[in-house]
């Protein structure tokens, strides 16, 4: 079972998303170096490494995932990630495959902007030389503002009417208008909080000012994003590089984003050195796991495949330049990144608290926190209940506890460490 939120890549065409999604999904996602080689979005599965408890409470030896994996107490959890069609300037305006790309991103839950940190390819996804990608964050969080205001302002009026006639709270009329975008009512709330003082307190008074504001400050949370510099190893890389990151560049003390950036959820990345590591491991010539800072080749473990020269030297670059130069391919931690911007908290639903097993037995033979799921921060012990989609659970729900039969509140909220162990009961 993978999670319930999706990671989406975005960005220009040719920027190497579905490089991206092949490097860290079992995906085969259609590469080339060519505007719009993607059309329908392309989806897979990635996983989220997270601290398992079978290692605190030294059950390593059962721990068997029913999705996912657990190796030595480390725990990866599916998440989904989905790449769409490449969006390019005017996009807001039906440009390209922006009309598509801008629906499809309705099913996001966070992005992850794929930036071409090499230059090779301009801003319609074409290739070329010298191009300098130093504004494709810029653009691309414009057409995302525009396509999203320009469909509130034109509700606005019709709106505000009506608001004003049924005497509606500011965040229920909001919530209206952007309830299309997969938006929570909760989120409009956040917003609003945010822009406190920033905007008439009636919305009724705004202008379309006010109304690009609010879009700018909403779109902040409905869509958190991280931004992956892709082909870090390329040429002229290191500079576009560093104009980047001096754009973007945090304020201290200021947790404020810059076209919805902020410096710390930028990450350096190279999709097709991680492709190629990760399938020569496959194919028995290295040693070597998503995320690791090197590898183990041939002449380090005699029971490796030998590589021939021209598949050495690849090798060898991809160390200098890549793992050697920045601590790994970057594609881990851009998932990681997207999903801890999110929050999502692990939560362990066993039904036996003696063992962490899924069966009500006392036997140590059942297999151990078979389930892991992510939710949402803030999410409770009732609500949870209501999330592992049990009729039965839900209807009949008689109470919760976790490690040393503690009982649980039904409004108690779930806390990593705290109380994400949890037992369920359900009368008979």
């Amino acid at each position: 079972m993978a999670s319930s939120f999706v990671i989406a890549f975005v960005g220009k065409p040719s920027a190497g998303k579905s490089s991206f999604l092949n490097a860290i999904t079992d995906a085969s996602a259609k590469v080339g170096n060519f505007p719009f080689t993607t059309i329908e979005p392309n989806q897979g599965i990635a996983y989220y490494p997270l601290d398992c408890p079978c290692k605190q409470y030294g059950v390593s030896d059962r721990c068997k995932p029913r999705h996912g994996r657990c190796q030595q107490g480390r725990r990866y959890v599916p998440v989904r990630m989905m790449d769409v069609a490449g969006l390019v300037p005017g996009a807001s305006e039906g440009r390209g495959l922006g009309n598509r790309f801008l629906d499809d991103l309705r099913h996001a839950d966070v992005l992850v902007h794929v930036v071409d940190a090499s230059g090779t390819t301009d801003e319609q996804g074409k290739e070329t030389k010298g191009y300098d990608p130093v504004d494709d964050v810029r653009w691309l969080r414009r057409e995302i503002e525009e396509w999203v205001a320009g469909n509130v302002l034109a509700k606005w009026a019709n709106s505000v009417r009506r608001h004003r006639a049924t005497k509606s709270a500011a965040a229920d009329t909001l919530h209206g208008l952007v309830a299309g975008y997969g938006a929570r009512r909760e989120i409009v709330q956040r917003t609003l909080d945010r822009l406190a003082g920033g905007a008439a307190a009636d919305i009724g008074e705004w202008d379309e000012a006010d109304v690009r504001r609010f879009v700018a400050a909403f779109l902040d949370l409905r869509f958190p994003t991280v931004v992956a510099l892709n082909k870090i190893d390329m040429p002229d890389a290191d500079k576009n590089i560093a104009a980047i990151m001096r754009r973007y560049k945090s304020v201290p003390g200021s947790t404020a984003l810059v076209d919805g950036v902020s410096e710390q959820n930028i990450v350096l990345s190279s999709a097709l050195a991680e492709c190629f590591l990760r399938k020569m491991a496959k194919q028995g010539f290295i040693r070597y796991e998503t995320g690791d800072d090197d590898f183990v080749a041939h002449d380090e473990d005699g029971s490796l495949k030998p590589v021939d020269e021209k598949m050495c030297r690849r090798l060898e670059n991809i160390r200098d330049l890549v793992l050697f130069r920045y601590g790994s391919t970057g594609v881990q931690e851009t998932v990681c990144r997207a999903v801890d911007l999110l929050g999502y908290v692990p939560v362990f639903p066993v039904k036996n608290l003696a063992n962490f097993g899924a069966s009500s037995g006392e036997g140590s033979s059942s297999a151990a926190f078979q389930d892991c799921v992510l939710a949402r921060p803030g999410t409770t012990v009732r609500e949870f209940a209501r999330k592992l989609h049990s009729v039965a659970l839900d209807k009949g729900y008689a109470g919760a506890e976790t490690v040393g039969n503690k009982q649980l509140a039904e409004d108690d909220v779930i806390v990593p460490g705290k109380n994400n162990i949890i037992k369920y009961f359900v009368s008979a």
